[in-house]
């Protein structure tokens, strides 16, 4: 199996694994190298010194040799008595101990002394005596003394040989001394250990600064040998040169020190830019300022010819120099304009998807439109919207009439059409061609467009002298119908194009949708409006007992389920009621008009306060378990009522409420204050708990004011607040008549749109003169009715009401015989003078209601209610405490008499 390869992060150490396969005597290192140089240096060094010391020592020995063997002869031979012993019989006798004495003591290798003739007198080996010497002696028999150098066998040697000279100056002998070289060479022994120590020495230095020199160098290099430091400079030389980036390289002067092949190409640089100032290179003054600088930079963007550089420079140290890196984004910078104009549409287009259709209002919501679009996509633009679509309805394709209903533009003076203007385009204009493609229409030059311009040249000729030259026409469709179209103008900007397109349909596509959402929203708001307008009540009658001012505002979302009503009761009496229906829409608008009529039918039963409301929770239970049962989700559950019922002839007002605010009470004196209503819960969850009236006595010129909680309560503000802002307006209004007072209330409690709807009914109190009342006491007896009925003459004689005193007459006579005849003590005549009406009352202690039925021809009685039906305008039974009254009302024109008589004639 082969090897694995170390982990990238291994570093140098991972390379040095290749140097196995090496030989083991090839230096790895510069600092392996240079030791190995010196050890080469040394190691010569120390030959060089040992051979020019041998040499040296060998020259000096065979001088020092020839010195000693000289010395030596010389003293031998001029010792005293050498010459006598020379002369004497036996010279070897004489001479040879001395001869050896000398040898031993000189340490030379022999001394012999010689005849004159050549025959040796002494020697160290005694067999040697007496031998003949050929050698020539004829320099020193001259008195020169005589050396010479040759090779003995104990090596090379050296001999003096001089001569001895009697008194007479002849010679009688010679002296020969022989010392061999290596007697003196020793000496180089023990130079030697000297000199392999130095050179030792010098070893451990040269690898002690090896060692150094290797450790800085792996520090430098981070492990890196010759042979990687090597391969990384030729890969740095050809990656330097080969990338698509400008390298510079400067030192702390700005002089160039390196330019790779692409900064070259880059600034235009001569050849010979090496090692010469940047800013004397021609180029751009800011881009060589900024080059020799020094100073940090990142993507700095100069121009160098026709190409846009961004420049980063990099400092590498003190004085040490930078780094410059040069790219050329001339492509680049068109494609991130491009880029920068599709994030500028995403960006439009998610900003329009939050601001357009916030409200509910087709107008609002194109304005927003033009606004989204204008300056960021065109110059100017336009909306239209088809007639029926402003109207809520469905658009139906037969016409393309529209009306433009937003404009928006850089400028106010574009003779473009202004808003509110009716459109129509011919055939070939771009808009109608979008409208009836679907597709939107570029018209990159208007005035070359023909089919723009066959419409109305003149305006057309307008809008192009005003400077605009293209424009994007956008069909607004939803649900595949055409609800109008938006137009997009250019006249600063570039013309459009193709790519504009699918922004300019995006923009339409979400705006129609908005649109198309307000248009349901518009016609179920007007719907809804409708119905309840239809529900509330429209002109209030005119009543004696009050003046009475209305106010009603559906809510900024809708139609809501408030609603108020103002009810005659007998007896010139009044019912005011108001009600909430809690929510809004078409379901809060139809239980308010159920409410309302209920209201109505128990109001026409005269009901007590307190009974209508509870007779009305009742309604509202039924209505929600028939939702339940439907599976209607949409109960009813939250409504409220309050019932007030005035009488003008006592001033008594009894009120009851259910869950609803209580009212408020202005004084003739101008104080407010808010009675205490005892409440009871919601209508439809009562539970069947009973409800309290209260009973008030209004002075004359009093002003009950009836709201509902939309008028007091706001996001942001809560109720005590309201009543305190709506006693504050109340105190403000003195001497107003109601329809002011509820102006003046809604302009201080509603400055802005209120988010729920309001009703608001002010009713200024009136008493009843007591020359309009007359009342009688009418004992048990049917004898009294005579009586009664001759002071009732009388007493609409006194009123000027003697033309109706026979019908009156008539009416009370059946009124009182029935209760005296049916009823119970106390019976109680009352004769009221209202407006336009003659009320007439017959109270009594029970509470049995009679009932209207035609007689036959045969009874003998049972015509006295026909006959009250058929003379009076309406007649009736109430209830009260103590009994009931039945009650009868005429009114007061010319032909009230003549009907009576027609009537009795034709029965007759």
């Amino acid at each position: 199996m082969s090897p694995k390869a170390g982990p990238p992060e291994a570093g140098p150490k991972a390379r040095h694994g290749s140097a196995g396969r090496r030989p083991l005597w090839k230096p790895r290192s510069v600092a392996s190298q240079v030791f190995l140089l010196q050890l080469v240096v040394v190691l010569l060094l120390i030959a060089t010194a040992v051979i020019a010391l041998v040499i040296q020592d060998r020259n000096r020995a065979i001088q020092e040799a020839g010195d000693r063997s000289l010395v030596a002869a010389e003293s031998f031979a001029n010792a005293p008595g050498t010459a006598e012993a020379m002369e004497s019989n036996d010279p070897t006798a004489a001479l040879q101990p001395h001869a050896e004495a000398v040898r031993r003591k000189t340490g030379v290798d022999y001394v012999v002394a010689l005849s004159p003739y050549g025959f040796r007198w002494t020697h160290p080996d005694p067999d040697q005596i007496g031998k003949h010497v050929s050698t020539s002696y004829s320099q020193a028999l001259e008195g020169e003394p005589h050396q010479n150098t040759f090779d003995s066998s104990l090596g090379k040697a050296v001999d003096s040989t001089v001569a001895v000279f009697d008194e007479k100056g002849t010679a009688v002998g010679l002296v020969t001394v022989g010392v061999t070289v290596d007697k003196v060479t020793s000496v180089v022994q023990h130079q030697l250990p000297v000199i392999f120590t130095a050179g030792g020495v010098a070893l451990l230095l040269a690898a002690g600064g090896s060692a150094l020199v290797s450790g800085r160098l792996r520090r430098q290099t981070q492990g890196l040998g010759p042979v990687e430091m090597t391969r990384m400079y030729e890969h740095h030389d050809a990656v330097l040169h080969a990338v698509r980036e400008g390298v510079i390289i400067l030192d702390g002067g700005g002089r160039l020190l390196l330019v790779n092949d692409e900064a070259r190409r880059l600034l235009a640089l001569p050849p010979e830019a090496e090692g010469r100032p940047v800013t004397g290179l021609g180029l751009n003054p800011a881009l060589a300022e900024l080059l020799g600088s020094g100073r940090a930079a990142t993507d700095q963007v100069f121009l160098a010819g026709d190409i846009l550089l961004a420049v980063s420079l990099r400092p590498v140290g003190l004085q040490a120099g930078s780094v410059a890196t040069l790219r050329d984004t001339t492509e680049l910078r068109a494609l991130a304009g491009r880029a920068d104009v599709a994030g500028g549409r995403l960006q439009l287009l998610y900003e329009a998807s939050t601001r357009i259709g916030t409200t509910l209002d087709m107008k609002r919501t194109a304005e927003e439109l033009t606004e989204m679009a204008v300056p960021r996509f065109a110059d100017f633009a336009t909306v239209e919207l088809v007639e029926p679509v402003l109207e809520g309805g469905e658009p139906t394709g037969a016409s393309t009439e529209m009306r433009r209903i937003a404009t928006a533009g850089i400028r106010d003076d574009v003779p473009l059409y202004p808003a509110g203007r009716r459109m129509h385009y011919a055939p070939g204009n771009p808009v109608a061609i979008g409208m009836s493609t679907g597709r939107p229409v570029l018209v990159a030059d208007l005035a070359m467009a023909d089919g723009w311009r066959v419409h109305n040249p003149e305006r057309a000729q307008k809008v192009i002298e005003f400077g605009i030259h293209s424009m994007i026409s956008v069909p607004l469709q939803a649900r595949g119908q055409l609800l109008g179209v938006v137009e997009f103008w250019r006249s600063e900007q570039a013309p459009f194009e193709q790519d504009d397109l699918s922004p300019a349909e995006e923009l339409a596509a979400r705006a129609a949708v908005c649109i198309d959402n307000a248009r349901r929203y518009t016609r179920e708001h007007t719907t809804a409006v409708t119905l309840q307008r239809s529900l509330l009540p429209g002109a209030l009658p005119e009543l004696s007992a009050l003046e009475v001012g209305h106010q009603y505002l559906p809510a900024q979302a809708g139609v809501g389920g408030d609603w108020y009503d103002v009810i005659p009761l007998p007896g010139a009496r009044v019912a005011l009621v108001v009600g909430d229906v809690v929510g809004h829409g078409l379901h809060a608008a139809a239980t308010m008009g159920r409410l309302r009529t209920a209201v109505h039918n128990f109001a026409a039963l005269d009901l007590p306060p307190d009974e209508l409301l509870a007779h009305l929770d009742d309604l509202i239970t039924r209505i929600d378990q028939d939702a339940a049962a439907e599976g209607d989700t949409e109960a009813v559950t939250g409504a409220t009522c309050l019932y007030a019922v005035y009488d003008p002839v006592s001033g008594q007002c009894v009120l009851a409420r259910a869950g609803h605010p209580g009212p408020a009470l202005v004084s003739p004196d101008g104080s407010v204050t808010f009675p205490d209503i005892p409440v009871a819960p919601p209508l439809g969850v009562g539970g069947g708990l009973p409800v309290e009236t209260a009973v008030l006595r209004l002075a004359a010129d009093s002003r009950l004011v009836l709201y509902t909680d939309g008028l007091v309560e706001a996001r942001g503000r809560d109720i005590d607040t309201g009543l305190g802002m709506l006693r504050e307006a109340l105190a403000h209004t003195d001497g107003a008549t109601p329809d002011d007072t509820c102006r003046a209330v809604l302009d201080a409690m509603l400055r802005t749109r209120s988010s729920d709807d309001v009703a608001l009914l002010v009713a200024r109190t009136r008493l009843l003169d007591p020359e309009q009342v007359e009342e009688w006491e009418v004992p048990d007896d049917p004898a009294a009715v005579s009586r009664i009925r001759a002071e009732a003459t009388r007493r609409l004689e006194s009123w000027g009401l003697g033309g109706t005193a026979f019908t009156t007459e008539l009416i009370l006579s059946e009124l009182v015989t029935n209760a005296i005849r049916y009823g119970a003590s106390p019976i109680r005549l009352r004769l009221l003078r209202d407006r336009d009406s003659l009320i007439c009352e017959v109270a009594d202690g029970t509470s049995t209601s009679p009932h209207l039925r035609r007689a036959a021809f045969t009874d003998e009685g049972g015509r006295g209610l026909f006959l009250v039906a058929q003379m009076s305008r309406r007649w009736g039974t109430r209830y009260t405490d103590r009994g009931k009254i039945i009650w009868a009302e005429q009114a007061l024109d010319a032909g009230a008499a003549g009907d009576l008589s027609g009537l009795l004639m034709a029965d007759l």
